[in-house]
């Protein structure tokens, strides 16, 4: 028995000796607030519902301004809009010792959507020439931070308008072994570039992947069309169901010209049609308010950012916050957070949710400093946690290292 007894806790300790040891950090983006026209810092830190980083000193300086987050496949990716100029993509990764290593510094065209896809990144460039209307797609491998692959979608004959409109894709969603680009048809033209003679549609083109052959086109009459220029409108519960958001602030002639208001559709898993069963009224839900943007929970709910409807704006981010359960239909307001006219700037994307789906995680700037503020998901209540000195907080994330 002695001789059994001591074969067990030789097992039990060569188990615990192979055990891998992890490391993680939260990793945050600010832009410094000493100067203008600077670059954005990479900060870390071990927690964000208390203490303070600065960005004097530390941290990764990135090259160029204007700079956009994707993680993916435990790698931290920062992409540079170059304002129609090809732009620089940095892969970073954590070392053992909690701190960031480049891994690559290679140039990209310029994008206008981009989002993690299986351990890739596709990436897209979108036309507003009527001349040439063709959104060109590029593949990144996340393993060798490599092009593997791209194409070009003729967006003129996607759209199939009278008035010859383009398709403007809103942002990339991965559902289930397909790729939704939602899009807005816009003019491109006529100095209305972004506006529309269909604000009342919204509109799915659906492809294969990685092949990225188009499929089928999902159309609906009932809202307006789902996300915004450089904003997601699309996300995937746990279920395999698409709930699909829209502001309801498309414009025509630079005027708001959609009659729907801003509300929630659902398309159910394996579907490639809308639920017509399922219409989410946001705005008579909360009384005179719309989503500006969005981030998924879990279990149904939502983090959203809110907006008053008669202040409406295509490319206006919210300062009030709410959290919206999209099987119950309900909206319940976020307490806790600065008041609205105090509020200078708010992460519009790249907050952050815990893995249990509890707290959320968004950044606020108001005229005392940058704060990461903690939302507590079950009471909807706020409060203030993480400090970030001389800068403004653009991303949250979290990366691991383990051996």
């Amino acid at each position: 028995m002695s001789c059994s007894s001591d074969d067990n806790n030789s097992t039990q300790k060569e188990e615990e000796e192979e055990t891998p040891t992890a490391v993680s950090k939260y990793i945050i983006t600010a832009t410094p607030t000493a100067s203008e026209g600077v670059a954005d810092y990479i900060l870390t830190a071990d927690e964000l519902n208390q203490g303070i980083i600065s960005t004097e000193g530390n941290g990764v300086e990135q090259d160029g301004t204007y700079r956009y987050y994707v993680t993916n496949n435990n790698k931290f990716f920062s992409l540079l809009y170059g304002q129609g100029n090809p732009g620089a993509v940095t892969t970073y990764e954590l070392n053992e010792e909690g701190t960031l290593d480049k891994l690559s510094d290679f140039q990209s065209e310029t994008v206008q959507a981009f989002a993690a896809v299986d351990n890739d990144i596709l990436l897209i460039k979108i036309s507003r020439n009527t001349e040439s209307p063709y959104a060109y797609w590029y593949r990144l491998d996340t393993e060798t931070s490599q092009f593997v692959a791209e194409g070009q979608i003729n967006t003129q004959e996607l759209a199939n308008k009278e008035n010859g409109e383009l398709a403007f894709f809103s942002w990339i969603t991965q559902v289930g072994d397909k790729i939704y680009l939602p899009y807005f048809t816009v003019k491109a033209c006529c100095n209305d570039t972004f506006g529309t003679d269909y604000p009342d549609e919204a509109n799915i083109a659906v492809y294969s992947y990685p092949e990225m052959e188009l499929e089928t086109v999902i159309h609906d009459d009932r809202t307006s069309s789902i996300g915004r220029y450089f904003v997601n409108g699309l996300t995937v519960d746990e279920k395999g169901d698409a709930y699909a958001f829209s502001s309801g602030v498309a414009t025509t002639n630079g005027e708001l010209s959609t009659t729907k208001p801003s509300s929630i559709t659902r398309i159910n898993q394996g579907e490639t049609t809308f639920d017509e069963s399922y219409l989410f009224n946001v705005e008579e839900a909360i009384g005179g308010k719309y989503v500006t943007t969005h981030m998924y929970l879990g279990s149904g709910k939502f983090l959203v950012h809110l907006g008053l409807s008669e202040e409406k704006g295509a490319y206006t981010t919210g300062k009030e916050f709410a959290i919206i359960d999209v099987y119950s239909e309900t909206v319940t307001e976020v307490s806790g957070t600065p008041a609205v006219e105090d509020i200078v700037l708010v992460t519009a994307r790249n907050n952050y949710v815990s893995e249990d789906g509890a707290t959320a995680y968004v950044g606020i700037t108001t005229e005392t400093g940058s704060y990461v503020y903690n939302i507590d998901v079950a009471t909807a209540t706020a409060t203030q946690g993480l400090e970030v000195q001389g800068g403004v907080i653009t991303a949250i994330s979290e990366l691991e290292y383990v051996e």
